[in-house]
């Protein structure tokens, strides 16, 4: 069965909101095999929440529509989804209690347009809801010929998510038929989307029953396999069989088959080899240190670092010779070269990382543009140094600079 989650409510038509209750509800479904084609945020607007509902209705079975259900003005939900099905709110007199209730408890005043929260879609189930005072609705009705299941839940998270789980839930489990969804997510680094694209297409568009897509960012490629079957074995056997060929397509591109952070699998080749790493770096002022250090458990592998951004700092933190930072400048395979053996001798690490480039805006010439970075990577027998030029603007040439780094120590363990 496929369904739809519409978010309602204009504050997240703005940069400063974000529709985050979805990722739950999608979860949440996913786990009884309903699949969420469409996800819609409509601002507070009855015309149009009304159209959004309707072209729901014409496209799936399951429509959760979350918030507008408070007492005020532009708190459309209930008179809307009333018009999408041309049926009447009715004030329920339970709701009306509870409100009155509710109030007293709290020892205020309750103001008179509360009572719209009592008012209950004709045929509606009410769920109740202990952790607010707008209730949310259950709706299993008949629309074109073909059944609905519509629920109206509550925008706070604090309000929807549990009402989701104890009233909704339940309800789905009984009436939707039985089917898993089996995901996996593969990750592969440095590697471009199209390129990534042009290995495994081939493969997975043959898997009509697996949806796969496709998600870059910053040097990082995310395949989500999902399979929806009537058992789980079933499902997991036909998402386990692509994934393995995905695998041997993408080769030591390939980092992470059960969706691991880069910086997690760093800690665990670290670990199962008993190494560990030690950076200094420079343009990227500490990212791959952060990143790093945002795992649990990563103390054990991760010496520490140093943000070495002035050529004083080069020197003071990973003995780098000022004779060679005047002599090649600081933006150079050599002073990221001496940055990584520095680094690892100032710590006594087993790997030590050296990052050097310019980030810019400023700071490029023709000789050295905007983006270009050395990375080196040192250990006891070698020291390799790794040229790149990344476009784009300054955080985008860090992020990539910080993946380029953390690839590079993942490939030396390897």
């Amino acid at each position: 069965m496929k369904s739809e989650i519409i978010a309602v409510g204009s504050e997240m038509l703005t940069p400063w909101r974000q529709d985050t209750n979805s990722l739950y509800l999608t979860e949440k479904l996913n786990e009884i095999g309903v699949t969420v084609a469409f996800k819609t945020i409509v601002g507070d607007r009855r015309k149009d929440l009304v159209g959004a509902i309707r072209t729901a209705l014409g496209r799936t079975d399951i429509i959760a529509i979350m918030g507008g259900l408070g007492p005020t003005e532009d708190d459309l939900t209930r008179e809307a989804v009333g018009e999408a099905l041309t049926i009447n709110l009715r004030r329920d007199g339970a709701q009306v209690a509870a409100l009155h209730a509710r109030a007293a408890t709290w020892r205020i005043p309750m103001p008179e347009n509360n009572l719209k929260q009592a008012d209950v879609l004709e045929g509606a189930i009410v769920l109740p809801n202990p952790n607010g005072s707008a209730p949310g609705q259950w709706i299993d009705t008949t629309y074109s010929g073909y059944r609905k299941l519509l629920m109206l839940v509550p925008g706070p998270p604090n309000e929807c998510r549990p009402l989701f789980d104890a009233e909704v839930m339940p309800r789905l489990r009984a009436v939707v038929p039985p089917r898993h969804i089996a995901k996996r997510i593969l990750k592969a680094a440095m590697i471009g989307e199209s390129s990534a694209d042009k290995l495994v297409a081939p493969i997975y568009t043959t898997y009509k029953d697996v949806e796969t897509t496709i998600l870059a960012h910053a040097g990082d490629i995310q395949l989500t396999l999902l399979c929806s079957k009537a058992n789980m074995a079933a499902a997991d056997q036909r998402v386990d069989e692509l994934a393995g060929r995905l695998e041997e397509a993408l080769e030591d591109w390939l980092y992470s088959s059960n969706g691991e952070t880069l910086e997690q699998i760093v800690l665990d080749y670290l670990g199962l080899r008993q190494a560990t790493l030690a950076t200094a770096e420079s343009c990227t002022g500490g990212l791959v240190a952060e990143r790093i250090t945002a795992v649990s458990g990563s103390s054990r592998s991760f010496l520490g670092g140093a943000v070495v951004y002035s050529n004083e700092m080069k020197t003071t933190f990973a003995g780098v010779p000022p004779e060679l930072i005047e002599r090649y400048g600081a933006v150079s395979a050599e002073v990221a070269k001496a940055l990584a053996e520095g680094i690892r001798h100032r710590t006594g690490a087993t790997l030590g990382l050296g990052v050097t480039g310019i980030a810019g805006p400023t700071g490029g010439t023709d000789a050295k543009p905007v983006g270009l970075v050395y990375i080196a990577v040192s250990d006891a027998q070698k020291t390799e140094v790794t040229e790149r030029n990344f476009r784009g603007a300054r955080d985008r040439i860090r992020e990539w600079t910080a993946q380029q780094a953390l690839d590079l120590v993942r490939r030396r363990l390897m």
